[in-house]
């Protein structure tokens, strides 16, 4: 850490340990004895971090609590909308309505490429959710989103490395209650929503809900087609309670949704050397200086549709002294795409794709009930998921011309034509617009862990909590591709001939081969499995965790933590899986590696975390204050990073960050409340050898991970009131800050992102059910990029993807 940063973080964390104190005295101060206190004075919020209901003060664990009601007055639309009220999470939509990326603490991982399993675990009613397009549906019924950081797997298993997002949804009622609402906003949309929930019996409760949410594109197409970046989505969900004893509860799940959209919005963030040859056939770019003017040149409309649904059966049973909880879950989500690829109104590139995914999940637990001096907890967890998904990249009509234009600009006219007649070929046959590359990709993972739990209550004050997982995690891949792209299939380092003499060793022909080698951007991928390469994986790893906690009054208490987190290895199912390099001479030996064959990983190894974490927890009278000092590191974290034409997957050998994050609410009166929290981060890769840069393979040891924001604030005040007739009222506004960074490691400095986000809401509640509600997002129309890449074939150009702009509509809805 340089002098800057480490003077910048002992004031910080002075700051806050300053923050602490007053906290502390404020509760000594406020502080009434026991048998004064009113139950009303501090609302008391219960978590299920530790998979038992506990109260959010009295766990020591880093967390932070949405509750239903901050996310229907914030008008929190999905699981994406919810960092504007979690510092600590960043989620980033990118290239389709599928690709959605998660962080905690500035770690996270699972783009698009659908080998890469997230490092933030998403777990919705106990069942989780193994891919980010199962899991940005508008949100259910709440009861609440508890984002607990750092690692988890204790408890939560595979794939909770960085964190865990958990959805818990409320159960029907015995008793008739239902609401529907309905909204409009500008970009014309139109929501409805809804649910109904009652008994059906004494012991027999039933819920349904469902929704609509659809909204015109706010991206224009400058070419005549559609608009971009619509919204088109329903869902419904149904629900029955069954608690034949008051021991036994079963609850029953099944849900349903679908998008069908076309996205995203992408921009010209720079436009490089080739966007010469675009202009001279009569194609159409964006303005490099308007990356927020929301206008397309795609030739084709893109297609984005999932289809995700399941259902979960949760039985609880009370025993005398412990309890038993099974979770059962099988989930479906389907989804395809058709996109263009090259970014221009040429028809350039195209690709579609596909992926069908199966998950069945079992989880058991046995949990002591009742006090006792020391409370346990032992379970198991049983997975087990196949992925079967596939994209063809197709050649446009517009690509051969492309080509010869390029290779005109750089002296070299007609090039392709005459390598065409060295080798025989019919003129046209390299980039014909009958050129196709389709690869498919199958995966079967089988996984299971066994964990354990125990609370040690030393003292009355007093506890350590101890907790041991074993996970045991199998894949099998199969990979095959179907590859009609002549000219990356030749290898003109060995042929052909003339006359007997390799053209690369012929003067007048020499200097051509390099610049035809440039065009040969999709080299074959060779299948799996074959006789050299391994295509399965068999990681197994114990994890665990050791919380102190101390309750120093009846307000105040604080928390240390050392644990360990475990991710599986993640295969690369993308067009740039290849063999490592030390398979090579095998695969030569064996006569299987292809022409020009590539090499450089099939898959990232294992991700293995450690956390130390110190914590304060204090609740008063009129608020509360939380803050955690932590250190966290992942050795072998998973990289993927876009080049264009597929992902490269490597693992970085360690990347670390220290910092710390708080959450505070402080109630001024009964009318006025106000939230901040906050998360200050020290990111670095502490060795990071062979990543992918700006101008190829780089060692980022040493250096800041782009798109990790050092600073990220939310802020919000909410003023409840009273009007004729005895109506509630609210007005409501958030602010969201990151601080400048980076936005990928394969883009220049120049492309970053800083976020001032405001957003507002007020609302009016009648006692005859009625309410009504206006809300506006990204109110000030901040712009940013939310991330950024190189296009294909484009040597030089950056494309980004723009932020949503301002929206705003109003709701009405009736609760009986």
């Amino acid at each position: 850490m340089n002098n800057n940063k480490s003077t910048y973080f002992k004031h910080s964390l002075l700051a806050f340990a300053i923050m602490g104190v007053m906290s502390s005295a404020a509760n000594a101060e406020d502080e009434k004895p026991k048998a004064q206190k009113s139950a009303d004075d501090i609302e008391r919020i219960v978590v299920t971090a530790s998979k038992r209901a506990k109260g959010l003060q009295e766990s020591p664990v880093a967390i932070t609590v949405v509750s239903s009601k901050a996310i229907e007055q914030a008008k929190v639309m999905d699981i994406t909308d919810l960092q504007t009220l979690v510092p600590t999470l960043r989620v980033t939509p990118l290239q389709r309505s599928t690709n959605t990326n998660f962080s905690i603490r500035g770690f996270g991982n699972g783009t698009n490429n659908t080998g890469i399993e997230p490092s933030v675990g998403v777990f919705i009613d106990g069942v989780y959710r193994s891919r980010a397009a199962s899991q940005i549906g508008d949100l259910p019924r709440l009861q609440q989103i508890e984002v607990l950081s750092g690692p988890q797997s204790t408890l939560f298993g595979k794939n909770a490395s960085a964190g865990v997002i958990s959805v818990t949804t409320r159960e029907p009622a015995y008793y008739q209650e239902g609401k529907i609402e309905v909204g409009v906003g500008n970009f014309n949309q139109k929501e409805i929503k809804g649910y109904y929930t009652n008994g059906i019996t004494d012991n027999l409760a039933f819920s349904v809900s469902g929704g609509l949410n659809k909204r015109d594109g706010y991206t224009e197409s400058v070419v005549g087609l559609d608009d971009i970046n619509d919204r088109d989505r329903w869902n419904i969900r149904g629900q029955a309670l069954y608690e034949p004893t008051e021991d036994v509860k079963l609850r029953l799940i099944a849900d349903y949704s679908k998008i069908q959209e076309a996205c995203c919005t992408v921009e010209n963030s720079i436009n490089g050397p080739t966007t010469g040859a675009v202009r001279a056939l009569g194609g159409m770019d964006l303005d490099e200086t308007d990356s927020f003017a929301y206008q397309s040149t795609l030739n084709s409309n893109p297609d984005n549709n999932v289809k995700d649904g399941g259902v979960s059966l949760q039985l609880d049973v009370d025993f005398d002294g412990y309890s038993f909880t099974s979770i059962s879950a099988f989930r479906t989500n389907d989804s395809d795409f058709m996109n263009d690829v090259d970014y221009t109104s040429l028809d350039i590139l195209n690709e579609s794709g596909y992926t069908d995914i199966e998950t069945i999940t079992q989880e058991f637990r046995l949990t002591s009930t009742g006090e006792r001096q020391l409370e346990w907890m032992f379970g198991a967890f049983i997975f087990h998921e196949e992925v079967t998904t596939g994209d063809t990249l197709y050649y446009g009509n517009d690509i051969r011309n492309y080509f010869d234009v390029l290779m005109a600009a750089g002296g070299a006219p007609g090039l392709l034509a005459g390598v065409e007649g060295v080798y025989g070929l019919d003129p046209g046959t390299f980039f014909s617009g009958d050129s196709a590359v389709s690869s498919e990709f199958e995966q079967e993972n089988d996984a299971y862990s066994i964990f354990a739990s125990f609370d040690y209550h030393i003292s009355d004050d007093f506890t350590a909590i101890f907790g041991v997982s074993y996970t045991n995690d199998q894949k099998e891949i199969n990979i095959t591709q179907q590859h009609s792209d002549v000219l990356s299939a030749l290898d003109l380092d060995t042929v052909p001939t003339l006359y007997g003499v390799p053209i690369g060793s012929i003067p007048q022909l020499a200097p051509a081969v390099p610049v035809i080698k440039s065009l040969q951007f999709l080299p074959p991928m060779l299948g799996l499995p074959n006789a050299v390469e391994n295509n399965q994986s068999d990681d197994s790893k114990t994890t665990w965790s050791l919380r102190l906690a101390y309750e120093i009054n009846d307000n105040v208490n604080i928390f240390a933590t050392a644990a360990t987190g475990f991710k599986a290895t993640s295969w690369n199912l993308s067009r740039y899986s290849s063999p490592f390099a030390a398979d090579q001479s095998a695969l030569e030996t064996a006569g299987l590696a292809l022409p020009n064959q590539v090499y450089g990983g099939r898959y990232a190894s294992p991700e293995e975390a450690m956390v130390y974490e110190l914590g304060i927890k204090t609740q008063f009278e009129h608020g509360s204050f939380s803050a955690t000092i932590f250190d966290q590191t992942i050795e072998g974290f998973q990289s993927s990073i876009f080049i264009g034409t597929g992902y490269v997957l490597a693992n970085a050998g360690k990347q670390s960050t220290q910092g710390i994050e708080f959450d505070s609410n402080y109630n001024l009166t009964e009318d006025w409340s106000f939230t901040l929290a906050g998360t200050f981060l020290d990111p670095v890769y502490d060795s990071f050898v062979g990543a992918s840069g700006l101008n190829g393979p780089v060692d980022l040891s040493g250096e800041k991970p782009a798109g990790i924001h050092e600073v990220s604030i939310t802020a919000g005040i909410v003023y409840n009131f009273e009007v004729f007739n005895g109506a509630d009222g609210y007005v409501r506004t958030d602010y969201l800050f990151e601080s400048d960074t980076k936005l990928a490691e394969n883009t220049p400095e120049s492309l970053s992102r800083e976020v001032n986000t405001f957003n507002a809401s007020t609302g009016l509640a009648f006692d005859n059910g009625v309410s009504l509600q206006l809300w506006v997002r990204n109110l000030t129309n901040d712009e940013y990029l939310l991330s950024a890449f190189p296009p294909p074939i484009q040597a030089g150009s950056f494309n980004g993807y723009p932020n949503q702009p301002r929206t705003f509509g109003a709701n009405i809805s009736y609760q009986f």
